[in-house]
Formats: structure tokens, C-alpha cells, sequence
């Protein structure tokens, strides 16, 4: 695997841990219009904050796509699994820290989001440098189309469901 692949797996983490934390501000920020809320967290759910890593991660697999993606069988794949990989990370240590102390503490919840972007990153480059062709594009594909159909209807529709709670409020989605 070149180093340049690696290198831009990292500016990738870099920059969805970076704009990941800006996004959880955004939708204050512009003033809560409705169109904003597809990118950024409207509330402070667990899923809700998902989105804070996901949709950085999904634009710079655009990105590096078309830098140098077609050159590999599993990227598409890779990336999938890269996405999935960080949002189960957030939810698994979240609710295992959280359930071991008792509560949440902020610090560790920005750790806890950097290093699910961290092992997103490094679970999707190990299948990105498998050589023999996994034949799972379709598959990746598949995964990212549904992951985006979650991300955005859940935005508008949440569940009633824990993950989707606002601690804070006790509401379910755009709350005012």
C-alpha cells in the first residue's frame, strides 16, 4: 500500500475528528434551519453526534475516491466498514463507560469520538490493503446508501428509542 493512501487516511481522521467537533455546533449556529440538521447533531442523542463523524468521513471517502479509490477492488467496501466501524465504536464505549461509572463525562466523550473516527480509519485501511478482490463492492455500496437513508430520515423521524433521546431535553429529534 503506497504511503500516500496511508497519509491521506490520516489527514481523513484528522479532518473528521476536526470537523466531526464543528458540526455538533452548526445547527445552533445557523440558527437552527432545518437543512442543517442533515449534517449536524439537533440534539445531544447518542445518534445525533453519529452524525458528527459520519458525514465528514463519507465526504472524504468521496474525495479520496476519486483521488485514487478506483485503483483498489475493496474500497468501496473499506469504506463502508470504516463508516459502520466508527459509529458502532461510539455507541460501544459510550454505553460501556458510561455503564461502568455511572454517567457521562465530556472528556471522555471526545475521546470516545476521536478514537471511534481512529478505529474507523484503521479497520477501513487494513481491508482497503487486501489485495485479493473481497467482491463486496456492491455490498459497500449497498451499506453506504442505507447508512445515508438512516442518517437522514432518523433526523426527521427519530424512533423512540434510547439512542435517539435527548438527555437533555427528553425529546426525540429537532426539539425547540
Amino acid at each position: 500500500m503506497p504511503k500516500k493512501v496511508l497519509r491521506l487516511e490520516a489527514l481523513g481522521a484528522v479532518l473528521a475528528i476536526v470537523l466531526g467537533s464543528a458540526l455538533h455546533f452548526v445547527f445552533e449556529w445557523g440558527g437552527r434551519q432545518k437543512l442543517l440538521a442533515l449534517i449536524a447533531a439537533v440534539n445531544e442523542s447518542t445518534w445525533e453526534h453519529l452524525k458528527l463523524g459520519f458525514w465528514p468521513i463519507l465526504v472524504w471517502t468521496i474525495i479520496e475516491f476519486m483521488i485514487f479509490g478506483s485503483k483498489y477492488k475493496n474500497f468501496i467496501f473499506a469504506k463502508a466498514v470504516s463508516l459502520i466501524t466508527f459509529c458502532l465504536s461510539v455507541v460501544g464505549i459510550f454505553y460501556s463507560y458510561t455503564a461502568i461509572l455511572g454517567r457521562n463525562y465530556l472528556v471522555v466523550d471526545i475521546l470516545t469520538f476521536v478514537v471511534s473516527v481512529i478505529i474507523g480509519y484503521v479497520i477501513g485501511y487494513e481491508i482497503l490493503s487486501i489485495e485479493k478482490d473481497l467482491k463486496l463492492k456492491n455490498t459497500g455500496i449497498l451499506i453506504i446508501i442505507f447508512l445515508i437513508i438512516m442518517f437522514v430520515g432518523f433526523t426527521y423521524f427519530p424512533p423512540i428509542n434510547f439512542l435517539f433521546k435527548d438527555p437533555v431535553t427528553g425529546g426525540y429529534g429537532i426539539v425547540r
